[in-house]
């Protein structure tokens, strides 16, 4: 049966990663493998930069690009002879770029930046998908904009799932196939970004799509961890998660697995297994529905870059139904997503991801009905499974601004 495979961007950042990439590949040489590729090392990062100086349009734009292009150069350099015919695709590509830049920008930046953005999957895949040709692992690169179907939500596109299905099916028909993650087409044909980080989810979209036996996902740690190791230098390895808990998880915001990757693989009972590319011989971390035994390790999970906005009626009434229903229908307006939420009798508080191109457009669309008062440069801890010690030893050396408690986990937003 087919396997799911994706790397992320740490896995093929230099040319020694990629040929690690090769040699693991190598392994499953035998087997029906989709492999899915994100940009390579912060691509993304660097594009996004140059969307933002093209939206702004200043004089960097062209530099911005320049460390883009660069960047790819030393890999190419790297693994092929000067001869090789991917020198040309890539030129190609950033050409492609090239276009979008000299029109003026379109007003709905999420358009430009899924135009933009999208180019450096389809570099990393192109690149990798000529290295492995080369090292003998053959292979058939596929446009994932003929494969998953979207809507017009451009950074946080919906898929449409029967007409997605109906592609994959019909077009994944290769031993070895290699596809770009993270985006997919509208039916206009534009290309669709699934939003940030979002290559996990198109692993699971295409294992659904293909009933596949298990989808692998190739990290820069040896598995799902309680804990970031870049905050938490003792975190461990969860070995076994249950699908339910993996969605909790994700959603609180822990790193290694986009929120929207597990209902998909829940839904048909897919395995997830979360494996380091560092250490491939290493079991890793698998997520099922049936587990030997619930952890009861409290997990730790931070998001930064927070704001916290507090919305009161001008007339301190009460906030009601009628409050909530236009407040939430701002956010939907705005792409927004709420990580956390507080009602009081006049005051209704919440805590978002502090996007400098959603939120500044929020906070005028509500500056227009309420008072808004907000903090920002704010963390967001949650702890699973906390206890008594955890929580205490959690809250050293914080300015916490809100704290918000259930039965299995604590919040608190924090300084």
């Amino acid at each position: 049966m087919i396997k799911v495979f994706k790397f992320g961007g740490a896995s093929i950042m230099d040319v020694q990663n990629i040929k690690n990439v090769g040699n693991i590949l190598q392994e499953y040489a035998n087997q029906e493998l989709v492999i899915v590729f994100s940009a390579m090392g912060k691509v993304t990062n660097m594009l996004e930069n140059v969307v933002d100086s093209y939206v702004q349009k200043s004089a960097n734009t062209n530099i911005a690009l320049q460390k883009v292009k660069d960047f790819h150069s030393i890999i190419l350099k790297g693994i092929f002879k000067e001869s090789h015919p991917i020198f040309d695709i890539v030129n190609n590509l950033f050409v492609e770029i090239e276009w979008v830049l000299e029109d003026e920008p379109n007003q709905d930046y999420a358009y430009d930046y899924d135009q933009i953005v999208s180019v450096g999957e389809f570099l990393s895949t192109q690149i990798m998908s000529a290295y492995l040709q080369q090292v003998g692992f053959e292979n058939t690169w596929l446009d994932v904009r003929d494969l998953i179907r979207t809507d017009n939500t451009h950074r946080n596109a919906k898929v449409d799932w029967e007409t997605t299905t109906d592609s994959i099916k019909r077009n994944v028909k290769t031993k070895h196939a290699i596809t770009q993650g993270f985006l997919g087409c509208t039916s206009e044909n534009f290309t669709s970004t699934l939003g940030r980080e979002g290559s996990d989810f198109s692993a699971a979209i295409l294992a659904f799509c293909l009933d596949a036996s298990e989808v692998v996902i190739w990290k820069d740690v040896p598995g799902m961890m309680n804990a970031d190791p870049k905050y938490f230098p003792d975190a461990k390895l969860l070995s076994q998660v249950s699908f339910d808990e993996a969605i909790e998880l994700a959603f609180y915001g822990a790193k290694v697995i986009h929120p929207k990757t597990i209902q998909p693989l829940k839904q048909k009972n897919i395995p997830l297994r979360i494996k380091s590319f560092i250490n491939p011989e290493a079991e890793g971390s698998i997520v099922k529905s049936k587990i030997d035994k619930m952890s009861d390790m409290p997990s730790f999970i931070v998001k930064e870059n927070q704001i916290l906005i507090s919305i009161s009626d001008v007339d301190l009434s009460f906030i009601v139904g009628n409050h909530m229903n236009q407040i939430f229908s701002l956010l939907a307006k705005n792409n927004v997503e709420v990580n956390l939420m507080q009602n009081s009798a006049v005051s209704f508080s919440i805590c978002v991801d502090n996007d400098k191109h959603k939120i500044p457009q929020l906070i005028k669309d509500f500056q227009q009905f309420y008072e808004v008062l907000y903090n920002v440069d704010l963390s967001l801890f949650t702890i699973r499974h906390y206890t008594d010690n955890s929580f205490d030893s959690f809250l050293q050396d914080k300015d916490v601004v809100l704290e918000q408690k259930s039965r299995n986990t604590i919040q608190l937003i924090a300084r």
